[in-house]
């Protein structure tokens, strides 16, 4: 065979063999046996060898593909891989679908997709003129591990994705490993003495962050394709207007796309499908904890947009965590970066959802009242969310008489420090916590800087690192990460030049520091993320922020008296102020609060949205007003300029009259935001 012929056999024996494997693997369709596809695809490892010139990467005998490696190294994601709410019942499944109908006209004609919420590892592939050149873990939704070598070894992902393909792609999907092949490996490693897998899930998970591809490869896994995160295009074939048609062009294009799913026009057909699947769900070949029901008009989609991490247009309903029951032996204090006393049931390994688990969260000492809790009862756990472990229930009637009562230690369990009984709200909203008032706790200390450095994104510096620069003596707190040196690392044990080098830009390069980044790293108790933003666009900048009234505080939309509370006693504390000065003296520079306006001709005037709007969400007509410099609040005062009057408005628009307050319609606040 000459050098042309066997470059001829060679891509005919790579189409053949290609689509054997989407016939086998996607479409769930073999049309030979296993021994004719080990047969050609023997051929084609023979010619190429022979052949070394006409070497491609995505050829199917480069599934198993690349050495070990020494370390993932992080991807940053384009487009966040969000996370998803969670309803737990029919009832939250009805109040968010409410939500969604309020923030869209009332003549929109809502269509909903559901399909399952699989149970394995959330991926990102990357496609560039139909070639997968990358792949990797969700990671914290912004940062992931670059994965490809492994996912390279799952039969149904495409290496080359099927005519005609855009020039760029980026798929999310689920790495999943099914039942079948759960037993089989679990029945392997029985005979062989080896640990046994936990569940499918977290042997998805585990497989694909083998640093050995090979071994990854011996897993087994499965792919299923569940969304487009980003497609550039130059045909206009590709356009998709509803969330069902990227589930259609993804098969298309030769992904595995799961065949549950259905397209509902209310959310009684979403029940409905919810009921189907929890029947089927024992059965089925994969796990699964869930159906995903999103809006499926991607318009809908953007109007409705993002809060925090998570999606307003999609909902996760999840069934009934499995549940277990056993005997708590004793009860531990952990102690969390803010204080926080949590306490946490001990108890004999115990089989719940498919893994053992030795210890669950007791959350507060409200919860151990309500439950009835001691020491030595027999009592429920389940998986919250199939995950967390949680006590929800006891027995008193099995106690034997040597059960004792749960009590808060007097002192932290870490540093021995005075421990303070803290309440929060009013009523019934009343809760009670426990909080180590020692300011340099080391466990506070420690899982704050492992906070502060996550919020700040500076990756190179991990919990170990972190533990490390500790027991050297090198840091006492975070702002003493700022001041290092590279000879101060690149001595240590372990550490070389470059990795002293790398920890040093990495820290260097997070100096700069937007407002609401900075606030959330302070970690103060009860503000996340969104909290943070509302501060940092309410006061423009840190300064405004520590010198602020607890009035001014509690004014801020979304911010209640607790938060407020909490924000205003952090600024009071000295040893949080000493923090604070300590990061600007070793260099960290807080940003003041960008507001991007088209111009100011708003600025000063204070508006109140009430109402259904026609033409666009709540969220856009904010985003209209802040475009021109004004603000937006909850609440009518004398203080508001204008009342922005959409269809059904509350009593808002009665407060609105009695105080005065100029009220506008749709088309006058269309007209001032041109």
């Amino acid at each position: 065979m000459d050098k042309n012929q066997a470059k001829q056999r060679i891509f005919k024996l790579r189409e053949q063999i290609e689509d054997l494997r989407y016939r086998y693997h996607v479409l769930n369709d073999p049309k030979v046996t296993d021994d004719i596809y080990e047969s050609l695809t023997r051929e084609l490892k023979d010619l190429e060898s022979k052949f070394p010139e006409f070497f491609d990467l995505n050829s199917p005998t480069n599934r198993v593909a690349g050495k070990p490696l020494d370390k993932f190294v992080k991807v940053k994601h384009d487009v966040r891989m969000l996370s998803l709410n969670d309803v737990f019942g029919m009832d939250e499944l009805e109040a968010w679908g409410k939500r969604v109908k309020k923030l869209l006209p009332e003549t929109a004609k809502l269509e909903y997709f559901c399909e399952l919420k699989l149970d394995g590892l959330s991926v990102s592939l990357v496609y560039e003129n139909g070639v997968l050149v990358q792949g990797s873990t969700r990671g914290d939704g912004l940062i992931g591990e670059d994965i490809t070598q492994n996912l390279r070894t799952l039969q149904s992902i495409p290496l080359r994705l099927k005519k005609p393909f855009p020039e760029f792609l980026e798929v999310r999907g689920e790495g999943v490993m099914s039942k079948k092949v759960f037993s089989e490996l679990n029945a392997k490693y029985a005979k062989e003495g080896k640990a046994l897998l936990a569940n499918t899930r977290n042997a998805a998970a585990g497989s694909l962050r083998q640093l050995d591809p090979a071994l990854a490869a011996e897993r087994r896994l499965d792919f299923f394709a569940w969304d487009i995160a980003q497609i550039r295009i130059k045909n206009s074939e590709f356009r998709t207007q509803k969330h069902s048609d990227k589930h259609q062009l993804l098969r298309e294009l030769g992904f595995k796309v799961d065949s549950h799913e259905e397209i509902c026009t209310d959310l009684n057909c979403a029940e409905k499908f919810i009921e189907k699947i929890g029947k089927l769900r024992a059965s089925l070949p994969y796990g699964t904890d869930g159906v995903v029901i999103s809006v499926n008009s991607l318009d809908f989609q953007d109007r409705l947009g993002i809060v925090g991490k998570a999606p307003r247009y999609m909902a996760a309903f999840k069934y009934p965590a499995e549940k277990a029951t056993t005997v708590i032996k004793d009860v531990m204090f952990n102690v969390g970066r803010t204080g926080v006393l949590t306490p946490v049931a001990l108890f004999e390994p115990t089989i719940v959802a498919g893994s053992k688990v030795s210890k669950a969260t007791l959350h507060n000492m409200d919860q151990i009242e309500r439950l009835g809790l001691k020491i030595g009862d027999t009592v429920v756990i389940q998986k919250a969310g199939d995950v967390i472990p949680e006590v929800v229930e006891a027995f008193p009637k099995l106690r034997t008489g040597k059960e004792k009562n749960i009590k808060v230690p007097d002192v932290c369990p870490v540093c021995g420090g005075d421990v303070e009984r803290r309440e929060n709200g009013n009523g019934r909203q009343s809760t009670v916590a426990y909080f180590c008032t020692n300011p340099k706790c080391p466990a506070k200390n420690r899982r704050f800087m492992q906070h502060f450095v996550n919020v700040l994104e500076i990756y190179t510096v991990g919990p170990k690192i972190l533990d490390r620069f500790q027991e050297e003596g090198l840091i006492s707190d975070a702002a003493d990460l700022f001041d290092l040196k590279k000879e101060d690392i690149e001595g240590l044990e372990r550490f070389g030049e470059k990795s002293a080098d790398n920890i040093i830009r990495s820290i260097h390069d997070h100096r700069m520091v937007s407002l609401s980044r900075f606030i959330y790293a302070l970690g103060i108790l009860h503000v996340g993320e969104q909290t943070a933003e509302d501060l940092a666009e309410h006061f423009g900048s840190l300064e405004k922020l520590i010198d602020a009234s607890l009035d001014e505080i509690n004014s801020i939309e979304n911010i209640g008296p607790v938060v407020a509370q909490s924000v205003y006693d952090y600024f009071r504390h000295n040893e949080n102020l000493k923090f604070i000065a300590k990061l600007q003296k070793n260099g960290v520079n807080v940003e003041p609060y960008k507001l991007t306006a088209k111009s100011y001709k708003l600025k000063g005037k204070t508006f109140v949205i009430t109402g259904t709007l026609d033409s666009m969400s709540r969220d856009e007509a904010k985003a209209k007003i802040k475009e021109f410099g004004g603000k937006v609040t909850e609440s009518v005062s004398k203080q508001t300029s204008y009342v922005v009057v959409g269809s059904d408005p509350g009593s808002k628009y009665d407060k609105a009259m009695k105080l005065g307050v100029e009220i506008l319609d749709e088309k006058k606040f269309l007209e001032i935001t041109k």
